[in-house]
């Protein structure tokens, strides 16, 4: 013999609430995935412009004088 009794709203509550629950569960991990490439990609972007920029290493050239 029940004592409490869920409505049709209760249950239309509960299933839109863990629906919700769901979809941000879903699209955090999207998120992470998506910041996860990111990263790699600047990383990369990173070091090919570290890799490209790198000045010739300073020399120094004997001072000549005349006389």
């Amino acid at each position: 013999m029940p004592t409490v009794k869920i409505t049709g709203q209760g249950l239309l509550a509960i299933a839109l609430s863990v629906a919700l629950l769901w979809g941000c569960l879903i699209s955090e991990r999207l998120m992470l995935r998506n910041a996860a490439r990111r990263r790699v990609r600047v990383l990369h972007q990173i070091e090919q412009l570290q890799r490209r920029s790198h000045p010739a290493p300073f020399t120094r050239h004997p001072i000549v004088t005349v006389g």
